[in-house]
């Protein structure tokens, strides 16, 4: 990895935009926070899956968008005349609009489904509608590395268009799905907006004004990490996924496109979304039905805490980082698949055969089980009745002492004692024994 000649002469306007970014996302989100409480725009641990033990306001992406935009069209706007950082040729005044009347259209978007609580179909045709406006605007992926040998694979046309509709939508909804605790998605954002920051400097790049924008949204993460990381007091909601995602999307294909070291980057979201999608149509379900199957409830249920979740990811994202650094474009690609097969056997694998998922570890377990606070051990079974040892889950220690514990979901971790599922499931089935018996002992039965 080499980087370009005076690249010490970047440095200034990069951490200039990274600080004010920041420092505008770390004021504004508790503004945010207060707005968003004030219309009851809240996140409620009304569902099993969520972590939440408290109302959490959702919309604090609102506070990195809005920090973003500021800092970037206020330094465009200045460099165009002193010209701190050359425009490279490639990047037309109509890739600039795609990215910032985008970003705040992708932000807006997401504010409206915080708000209203859209159903999935029609964030979908958001979506779409972002990813057509990017290329009636010129965003377009126009190549690719080859895999197979050297050189690239060109694509144009309808494959062209296809391809970068794909790209946005996925990235966005990656992005999505890996918002399942506090800080996950903001911090694996600020890593991934980073590395195409550092990548940008480089010879193979090339593009310093690239690198500049990168760096603002990484500060803008930055400043509203300080609010949403565990023990989150807001979080980013739809308007925050969904700004972040099309932004890393189209900043990865602007000028020379960065699409593999992207794709390597944030392996984690976008192969947990692939291989999640593709358990739930084995299994005849709609891709968007929800359920306890991403990588980090995976690690939830391994017995790693919230914070240590989340710092895993993170450790894992940064070894992608370093790698997306260090090798080419087709490497690139194949350290992409080398991480999708490994993921694919973590995610989908499990799910078939012996190695099939406790049923009592998917979303529907937790359905309609009232949380019930841990009693002493239960007398011995009489005839007729049965009787089971409550069995902690994980460490057997929670929140609120032994025989609790955390469980998974979208948004942080449930404190509350619940039955520990270990109990539920012998309850159901010796019960169920004991009636059988009784039932085949009547002359009816027989």
């Amino acid at each position: 990895m080499n980087f370009i000649v005076n690249v010490g002469v970047y440095l200034g306007p990069i951490l200039l935009v990274f600080v004010a970014a920041a420092l505008i996302a770390l004021g504004l989100t508790p503004v945010i926070r207060w707005i968003v409480l004030r219309y009851d725009v809240v996140d409620r641990p009304d569902h099993p899956r969520r972590i939440n033990t408290e109302t959490v306001p959702r919309g604090g992406g609102l506070a990195v968008s809005a920090a973003f935009l500021v800092v970037a069209v206020i330094f465009l706007g200045l460099n165009r005349d002193a010209l701190w950082v050359p425009i490279p040729g490639t990047l037309q005044p109509t890739d600039v609009a795609a990215l910032l009347v985008g970003g705040a259209v992708a932000a807006a978007l997401g504010a409206i489904d915080d708000l209203f609580d859209l159903r999935a179909r029609w964030q979908l045709l958001g979506q779409l509608m972002l990813a057509v406006g990017a290329i009636a605007l010129g965003i377009s992926i126009d190549f690719i590395s080859n895999p197979f040998g050297p050189g690239l694979i060109l694509l144009s046309g309808p494959v062209a268009v296809g391809f970068t509709i794909f790209w946005i939508v996925g990235m966005i909804n990656s992005i999505n799905w890996i918002d399942g605790l506090d800080g996950l998605s903001s911090g694996v954002a600020f890593i991934a907006a980073v590395t195409l920051g550092i990548i940008s400097l480089t010879t193979n790049v090339a593009q310093p004004l690239i690198s500049v924008l990168c760096f603002a949204l990484a500060g803008a993460l930055l400043g509203f990490l300080r609010w949403n990381f565990h023990p989150a007091s807001i979080f980013a909601g739809t308007s925050g996924v969904q700004f972040v995602g099309y932004t890393l999307a189209v900043l990865a294909i602007l000028g020379t496109a960065k699409v593999a070291v992207a794709l390597l980057v944030l392996g984690v979201p976008i192969i947990d979304t692939f291989w999640i999608i593709v358990r739930r149509l084995s299994q005849r379900r709609s891709p968007f039905s929800p359920d306890r199957t991403h990588i980090h409830h995976r690690l939830l249920d391994l017995g790693l805490s919230h914070r240590q979740t989340v710092l895993a990811i993170y450790g894992i994202t940064l070894v992608l980082a370093v790698l997306a650094l260090l090798l080419s474009g087709v490497t690139q690609l194949y350290a992409f698949l080398g991480v999708f097969v490994a993921f694919g056997l973590v995610l989908f694998g499990p799910t078939r055969g012996d190695l099939a998922r406790p049923d009592e570890l998917e979303a529907e377990a937790y359905v309609g089980e009232p949380p019930r606070r841990p009693g002493p051990p239960r007398a011995a079974a009489t005839p007729g009745t049965s009787s089971a040892v409550p069995v902690p889950m994980g460490n057997g220690t929670g929140p609120l002492g032994p025989g609790t514990s955390e469980i998974a979901g979208p948004t942080g971790p449930i404190g509350a004692p619940i039955p520990v599922l270990g109990e539920s499931l012998a309850d159901s089935r010796l019960e169920a024994s004991a009636a059988r018996t009784a039932t085949e002992s009547t002359p009816a039965a027989r």
